[in-house]
């Protein structure tokens, strides 16, 4: 059957290919190697990374994770090439997988060296101030006098506390020194140095204490940001039940062979995809879909890893090895859209380019031009310059951004919504136009029966029958939905012989002898069955968005049978979720008739209504609304719609419903059908960049208090470091604040 006015309410691949797992959009990781990088900690060691391989690739092109420690290069550098320009960068490599297990001074080295050098400052103030006086110890206004010479066990004591402060901070400050681009551990070591000429030999230690202790703490803190990641996304339990006959048996899941069988108990998380083979019960799909309700699942029904299983028991087949689950590929998402830089961090990046020479810059004007040209002391403004580079260090600036990206990724993935980079976590704050496709997306996509009315003394019953008995075979929507219906109220199918398919018009069939036609309105002209008052009838029925199926015979007009496309119950408060957040306009893009679509938009609430649009309309109506009104979002879910996802500012793929092209095509997925994900997302995106805006101005703001102190006399390089470090862990802190929203 190819009912006309029906074939466009089914628009793209969303009605023959009704997925019913989420796609989940995969990035392709063969053009990159993947390295553990020890000593990967913030952009600084990003920033020396990329200068060290600008000789043998692009630098834009190597790809960054440091929650994860890890880097990836283009393969065609070779392994050996990598290992030697990290370490010429002061770090090491290793293929990810390959890597040798982390020794206990990679991993307690740096605690311990904090330790000694923190103790060593405590043990020679107490001591200097046990034998002369803590005045003397503080020193003299905080300059060093002959007066108060140290002890040598005091200084002994310091220059242990020195040492073991700046032990790891040293080598990439030479390295840093030896490229000319100043960083934050050249800025300590010049900083301390300085210290120690002046004779501050407490104010010495107590900076490499504290920049050591701050190196700590942010390790700490990015390994908190990780463990809190990895806990949001580490969903599937770590053993399977498996059924052997009789017999049952927990393994691993990434051994378990697509085709087993396995157990899940009430309440335990699902390990595997698979079809449930026994049982029924209401699952918790949320920490893929991000839906709030249970879904009922019984015997044929798909459920997924990392969801949780209700009050049945099931029993399950597994349909995807362990790797390759939708959660496996949520998981790989997220990992992979850590590694693209957003806006706020190439931002960040090139801010830090420039302002960490600016800062050595100023120091060295504040040290000589006092002294130089207006007679001043010297030794109080050198003191100022080295407060000056210290709280000059960019640490909390470079690690607030992508922590909170991370955050806000991990956050929307758990709800349901994955984004695919940092920078299309910030586009949705700008979209003022979010437009539509209508079937699949405010649509279910699959067209109900709504009415059957029979003509020529004919009975429902038997309209139904005569129309199922047709379509019994055939796999186009509208037939499926009328046997569907038919079924549903137990009518009977009579033998049908003879069926043929009239291109373009519909198909025939014998029933009961009798030869029948079905089809559109159009074919109904065109055998010239119709009268005023069934073309009236049709008419109405097709202006309310109506597809309607003719049955006849070469006789007479038998019925006709009405369906309609469903709107989904949520889109109403969908369009009204998106208007709230202040979106100006929504818009629908579809290739179907007016009628349908005027009678939807109407019922929904949508501003702008554009039917019979081929796939480059939908793309000139992209281009005509981000010219109107500004940046625009395209949500859709067929094959149609992959330009027109491709033209906007922000594309968004249908997870569930969506085709691979759409799901691929696309910036952003949802992974459940509710498109009042949109109207979340985009609060989220202005939370994300509220508290990236948050931790730049607090981060700038500490700074700027401090270069006031400064040229006041009234900071000290202990305070400016304290400050620094008290800075970092407060901008991390509330960039995880994102990964409860």
């Amino acid at each position: 059957m190819a009912n006309e006015e029906t074939t466009s309410a089914c628009s793209g691949a969303s009605c023959s290919a009704q997925a019913s797992a989420p796609s989940v959009p995969r990035r392709p990781a063969s053009e990159y190697s993947r390295y553990r990088v020890r000593g990967l900690d913030c952009a600084d060691e990003i920033a020396a990374l990329r200068e060290s391989f600008a000789k043998v690739t692009e630098p834009d092109a190597l790809r960054f994770d440091v929650l994860d420690g890890t880097m990836d290069v283009p393969i065609a550098v070779s392994e050996a090439t990598v290992v030697e320009r990290v370490a010429a960068a002061g770090m090491q490599a290793s293929p990810v997988g390959r890597e040798e297990a982390a020794s206990w001074w990679s991993r307690h080295g740096l605690d311990l060296l904090t330790a000694i050098s923190g103790t060593a400052v405590v043990l020679a103030f107490v001591l200097h101030g046990a034998l002369e006086g803590f005045t003397a110890a503080i020193g003299s206004e905080g300059m060093a006098t002959a007066e108060h010479a140290r002890p040598p066990i005091v200084l002994a004591l310091y220059l242990v506390a020195v040492g073991a402060g700046l032990f790891r901070v040293v080598p990439k400050a030479l390295l840093a020194l030896k490229r000319l681009r100043p960083d934050m551990n050249l800025l300590m070591t010049i900083a301390v140095a300085g210290a120690i000429a002046l004779g501050e030999w407490f104010e010495a230690g107590t900076v490499a204490f504290l920049f050591a202790l701050s190196l700590s703490l942010e390790a700490w803190s990015v390994g908190k940001a990780r463990r809190a990641v990895e806990k949001l996304l580490s969903l599937a339990p770590a053993t399977i039940t498996l059924r052997l006959g009789t017999e049952t048996k927990t393994v691993a899941p990434e051994t378990v062979a697509v085709g087993a069988l396995f157990i899940v108990q009430p309440g335990e998380r699902f390990a595997l995809d698979g079809i449930i083979v026994e049982g029924s019960s209401d699952v918790d799909q949320a920490p893929i879909t991000g839906e709030s309700e249970r879904v009922s699942k019984e015997k044929g029904d798909e459920v997924f890893a990392g969801t949780i299983n209700g009050n049945g028991a099931l029993e399950v087949r597994s349909t995807k090895l362990a790797s390759d689950t939708t959660l496996a590929h949520v998981i790989e998402m997220v990992g992979e859209a850590r590694k693209d830089r957003s806006d706020s961090e190439r931002w960040v990046e090139r801010f830090a380019r420039i302002y960490t020479p600016l800062v050595f810059a100023a120091a060295a004007l504040v040290a000589l031009v006092p002294p130089l040209l207006f007679a001043q002391a010297a030794e109080p403004w050198i003191y100022r310059a080295l407060v000056l580079l210290v709280i000059g260090c960019p640490c909390a600036l470079v690690i607030a951004t992508p922590v909170a990206i991370v955050a806000g990724l991990a956050a929307a993935a758990r709800n349901g919504v994955l984004v695919k980079g940092g920078q299309f976590l910030e586009i949705p704050a700008s979209i003022r136009v979010v437009a539509m496709d209508k079937t699949g997306t405010l649509t279910e996509g699959k067209p109900r029966v709504v009415s059957v009315e029979p003509l020529a003394e004919h009975t429902s019953d038997k309209l139904l029958e005569i129309a199922a008995a047709i379509e019994f075979k055939s796999e186009h929507p509208i037939a499926r939905a009328i046997l569907q219906h038919s079924q549903g109220l137990g009518v009977s199918l009579p033998p049908c012989s003879d069926v043929q398919i009239v291109p373009g018009k519909g198909t025939t069939g014998e029933v009961d002898g009798k030869r029948y036609w079905l089809g559109s309105h159009r074919w109904l002209e065109e055998k010239g069955q119709e009268t005023p008052e069934i073309h009236q009838a049709l008419a109405e029925r097709s202006d309310a968005g109506r597809s309607v199926v003719v049955i006849g015979t070469d006789d007479h007009v038998c019925g006709f049978i009405t369906l309609a496309d469903q709107v989904r119950p949520d889109s109403r408060a969908a369009v009204a979720a998106l208007h709230a957040v202040g979106v100006k306009r929504v818009a629908m893009l579809t290739g179907d008739n007016f009628g349908t679509a005027n009678a939807i938009a109407g019922d929904i609430g949508i501003d702008d209504v554009r039917a019979e649009l081929l796939p480059a309309d939908k793309v000139a109506a992209i281009e005509s609304l981000e010219r109107d009104y500004g940046a625009v979002a395209m949500i859709g879910d067929g094959i149609n719609d992959a330009p027109a996802l491709a033209r906007a500012n922000l594309g968004i793929a249908m997870g569930v419903m969506g085709t691979d092209v759409a799901v691929e095509t696309a910036d952003i997925a949802l992974m459940t059908d509710d498109i009042g994900r949109l109207a979340w997302l985009i609060g989220h995106s202005r939370r994300t960049l509220s508290i990236i805006r948050q931790n730049t101005i607090f981060a700038l703001g500490i700074k700027v208090v401090f270069v006031v102190l400064t040229f006041s006399g009234a900071a000290s390089l202990w305070a400016a470091i304290a400050a620094d470090m008290g800075a970092s862990l407060l901008v991390v802190a509330n960039a995880l604040r994102l990964l409860r929203d």
